[in-house]
């Protein structure tokens, strides 16, 4: 994100800044309901779950809206999309958040504006690691490094649990990316929709099999609707209500808020330690994505992907 994007932030209505509030906070909660909800049931339920309650509220919506038949005459992207932001990233999300803090799981994803301007670089944007993007990739990537290998020192960091937080940075990044490229014409809400019910079907095996054994208990029960109808569906709507209220720039600085939110959270709900990896790593991530995203003096910013987690 650029100087000028936050600036220009500053212009925002009051129902745009509730908004953006409403998003910074409810982008950050999902890692504290996943950590919770894999702790009886497998990361593929979760998924299976939340894709499922969220596409049973969003698909009227988009029936309603007429945005569901565009979707479908663009279903292979739809599908593209559907699988690589949802399908899979919630899935290594959850699996890793069985072996790693939530807040941890938050800040790895803070590099997700880093990850997507090396591929707007890959894909041909020549600009995208031009000046102070350079130094912000740098800054990032050293971030990144203090914060897993500072928490490795004590123990904090799970190998395999990193390799899929990386992953799913990098899924969140090429999501919109196909968005951007392949759905630009079709309504959000239809290729949102749509994707969860896809990503639904695919998980229904699993999720019947995970539900065989009967109910889990209240506060996992409670997880998952907070996943499914909060952080899935509700979340979903407010965003592209705060595009439109405040345009696709300033809509993303909330990438900047969600992680340390997953932190306070993990610190004061789930009692998970401030490390030194956090205290060090997490400001240079953040600095770095800064940097990274900001607008030279002959384009406009980056738009920073808001990771759905």
């Amino acid at each position: 994100m650029a100087q000028q994007t936050v600036a220009r932030a500053a212009g925002m209505s009051r129902r745009g800044w509730i908004l953006f509030a409403a998003m910074a906070v409810i982008w950050g909660v999902p890692y504290l309901f996943i950590k919770i909800a894999v702790a009886e049931i497998s990361p593929a339920t979760v998924v299976g779950l939340r894709t499922l309650l969220g596409a049973l509220v969003l698909v009227p919506l988009a029936m309603r809206s007429d945005a569901l038949r565009p979707a479908l005459r663009a279903w292979p992207y739809v599908v593209a999309f559907g699988v690589i932001e949802m399908g899979i990233p919630w899935l290594l999300l959850g699996h890793a958040e069985t072996r790693v803090a939530s807040g941890f799981a938050g800040l790895m994803l803070a590099a997700v504006p880093i990850v997507s301007t090396v591929l707007s670089f890959v894909l041909g944007d020549r600009h995208a690691l031009a000046g102070v993007r350079v130094l912000g990739l740098a800054t990032g990537i050293l971030g990144v490094g203090l914060l897993v290998g500072l928490d490795s020192l004590s123990g904090q960091v799970d190998p395999l649990s990193v390799v899929e937080l990386l992953i799913v940075a990098v899924c969140y990044a090429v999501g919109p990316a196909i968005a951007s490229r392949k759905l630009g014409h079709v309504p959000s809400m239809g290729v949102i929709a749509v994707s969860l019910a896809i990503v639904a079907v695919l998980y229904l095996p699993v999720t019947g099999m995970g539900l065989s054994a009967g109910l889990p208990s209240v506060s996992v029960i409670v997880s998952v609707l907070v996943l499914a109808l909060i952080c899935t569906a509700l979340a979903f709507v407010l965003f592209f209500e705060l595009i439109g209220e405040a345009g696709p720039v300033r809509a993303t600085v909330i990438t900047f808020v969600n992680p340390a939110v997953a932190v306070l959270l993990g610190l004061v709900v789930l009692s998970e330690p401030l490390t030194w990896g956090m205290v060090v790593g997490f400001p240079l991530v953040l600095l770095g994505s800064y940097w990274a995203t900001r607008a030279t003096r002959s384009e406009e910013p980056v738009d920073a992907p808001a990771a759905t987690s």
